[in-house]
C-alpha cells in the first residue's frame, strides 16, 4: 500500500473530513455557477437567511448559521460595504444591531436565486431528489443544537 493509499483511507473513516470535503467541492460547484451574480456561495446563503429572516438581530443570525459574530462580521462586511446589507439599530436597544437587505441587496439576491436554482435542480437530478432530501434532513439534524448539545456531552440518548 502505498502512501497515497494509505492518505485516503483516512478519508473514508472520518466522517469530518468527508463532509469537509464534499461541502468544498460542492460549494466550488455552486460557486462556479452563481459566480455571475458576483456573489460567492457563503454571500448568497447568508443574504439568503437575511432575507428569510430580515430584521434578525446579528446573534439570532449567527446562531442560525452556526457562526461566531466576529466570523459573520467578516462575512457581512463586504455586502454592507457594497450595499446590499444594513445593520439597523433595534428601536427598544440601540445596542442590538438588527440585518435587512437593502433594495439592491434584494435585486442581487434575485438574481444570484436564479442562478442557485439552476445549481440545486443540477444536483438534485444528479444525486436524486430523494436521497438531497434524506442528505438536508440529515445535515439540519448535525447542525442542529440538540445534536452539538449530546455530541458535546457525549450522550447518544434523546
Amino acid at each position: 500500500m502505498n502512501e497515497r493509499t494509505k492518505s485516503f483511507e483516512g478519508w473514508q473513516v472520518c466522517s469530518n473530513s468527508a463532509l469537509k470535503r464534499a461541502t468544498r467541492q460542492l460549494g466550488q460547484l455552486y460557486d462556479d455557477l452563481i459566480d455571475a451574480s458576483g456573489l460567492r456561495g457563503t454571500q448568497y446563503t447568508l443574504m439568503t437567511q437575511i432575507h428569510m429572516n430580515s430584521g434578525s438581530s446579528l446573534k439570532v443570525l449567527a446562531e442560525s448559521m452556526v457562526m461566531d459574530l466576529s466570523a459573520l462580521g467578516h462575512t457581512l462586511k463586504p455586502l454592507i460595504r457594497d450595499g446590499m446589507v444594513e445593520l439597523v439599530p433595534d428601536g427598544k436597544d440601540r445596542r442590538v444591531k438588527r440585518v435587512k437587505l437593502t433594495e439592491a441587496g434584494i435585486e442581487k439576491w434575485q438574481e444570484a436565486t436564479r442562478l442557485w436554482r439552476e445549481a440545486h435542480e443540477r444536483f438534485e437530478r444528479l444525486f436524486g431528489e430523494e436521497q438531497a432530501k434524506a442528505l438536508r434532513d440529515t445535515l439540519n439534524l448535525i447542525a442542529s443544537k440538540d445534536f452539538a448539545g449530546r455530541f458535546r456531552a457525549g450522550s447518544d440518548k434523546d
